[in-house]
């Protein structure tokens, strides 16, 4: 079998149902991701429409962070209790809701509101569709399955630049960036494609069957419980370090392009644009080899590359030609992009079915909102005395080394039976 049909051989094998679970999922992912995204190409045309500053427009970016984690954590729980596929439709339908009333926002302050509950389904969207996926994908097979729905972020992202240009250069001023938040509504369509309860997959079901016979149910805190608040601890460290370092420098590539490598900022939306189409490989690299190394071997590796690749694009001299740049960018998104291919299938098998969408949802979703503020903040205190590269690449790799020692103390996982780490008798009341 060549290397091609190794990596398609999962979805061959896979049933309809799991077929377009995973389509379901990966365009969810894709366009959640584009409207995150987006909102950053807007924050210009906003701070103009709404006379806010760049403080009070991150402002907005770290509110919708933290709900978040608090949206994906209470999503986690609620799929544990209610279904996989049902809270899968809530979260896309409650997402492209709010971002399609973002476009009718009339001040500021609306604004604020709308994208603070925004951040309640799209911090679960991700989670729950990683578990029920996973829980649908033969164990041999979960780290391709799983991880090829990460390849949509970076697709997510240049559909985010496509959109927005375009649409503010043609339409008018006041009218562009609206209509840009109004195609946020699009996702909702994907709900008609999830069987909301013949969806559910069997070890799921069986988790309650036994939930039901013993009287027991799933507590909110049940992922802090002793036999399992270590592993919660480590995983939220490996989200919080991974993540931690892809905001680090993503959050500031365009301001490091245009004051530090002289680029317009219209040529550094398209030099970041490139850096995603990098990541798009490096997400189906680490999704494939990861069944066959290890979840932990392919964040070490990816981290090392990370550390590597982005210390070599920050300080290298490289000036601002698009022989050197794109090049090392495209290497550089590589590892940044391609690192979070092994979260979905890692931390699906790291927790007990019984809390598996609590304990996933909390873990990805609090690193996600902590990288969003704390390291992102901590970038712009270091570059008060030092360079925005330096500084960026500091926090870095902080974060990489955070999420090198949480592996170290984590379990390897890859091929688990996700039946096997069901019978969790502690991870209720």
């Amino acid at each position: 079998m060549n290397q091609s049909s190794a990596l398609f051989v999962w979805y061959r094998q896979a049933d309809a149902r799991a077929r377009r679970v995973f389509w379901t999922c990966s365009s969810a992912w894709a366009l959640d991701s584009m409207d995150g995204v987006v909102y950053s190409y807007l924050i210009p045309t906003l701070m103009t429409v709404f006379s806010m500053t760049l403080a009070e427009a991150q402002l907005i970016t770290s509110v919708n962070a933290i709900t978040s984690a608090v949206g994906g954590w209470l999503g986690g729980w609620l799929c544990d209790r209610y279904g996989r596929a049902r809270l899968l439709q809530i979260t896309v339908l409650w997402f492209s809701l709010f971002s399609f009333l973002s476009g009718f926002a009339a001040n500021y302050e609306q604004l604020m509101v709308i994208r603070l509950l925004q951040g309640l389904g799209f911090g679960a969207e991700w989670a729950v569709g990683a578990v029920l996926l996973g829980e649908m994908i033969r164990p041999e097979h979960r780290g391709r399955a799983v991880g090829a729905v990460q390849s949509a972020a970076p697709l997510g992202a240049a559909m985010a630049a496509l959109l927005a240009g375009p649409l503010l250069s043609v339409l008018p001023a006041e009218y562009g960036w609206r209509v840009v938040f109004w195609i946020g509504m699009v996702p909702a369509l994907l709900v008609f494609f999830v069987r909301r309860g013949d969806d559910d997959p069997e070890v799921y079901r069986e988790a309650r069957r036994r939930l039901a016979a013993e009287r027991r149910d799933v507590h909110i805190l049940a992922i802090f419980s002793p036999r399992i608040l270590r592993t919660t601890l480590l995983a939220t460290l490996l989200a919080v370090g991974a993540q931690g370092a892809a905001y680090s420098i993503s959050n500031y590539l365009t301001p490091f392009l245009h004051n530090e490598r002289g680029l317009s900022v219209a040529a550094a939306g398209i030099y970041v644009l490139v850096n995603s189409l990098g990541g798009f490989f490096g997400v189906w690299v680490n999704a494939f080899f990861s069944d066959r190394f290890g979840r932990r071997a392919m964040f070490r590796v990816f981290g090392v590359g990370f550390m590597i690749t982005s210390s070599f694009y920050l300080l290298a001299p490289l000036g601002n030609s698009a022989w050197t740049l794109l090049p090392a960018g495209m290497v550089y998104g590589f590892f940044q992009f391609g690192i979070y291919a092994s979260f979905g299938p890692y931390f699906t098998e790291l927790f007990p079915t019984e809390i598996r969408g609590s304990g996933q949802s909390f873990a990805y979703n609090l690193g996600r909102a902590l990288s969003g503020v704390v390291f992102t903040m901590a970038v712009a205190r270091i570059a008060r005395t030092l360079p925005v590269s330096t500084s960026m690449l500091i926090m870095a790799l902080i974060g990489i080394v955070c999420a090198i020692i949480a592996t170290l103390m984590l379990p390897e996982t890859v091929g688990r039976d996700l039946s096997q780490s069901a019978a969790s008798r502690n991870s209720g009341n």
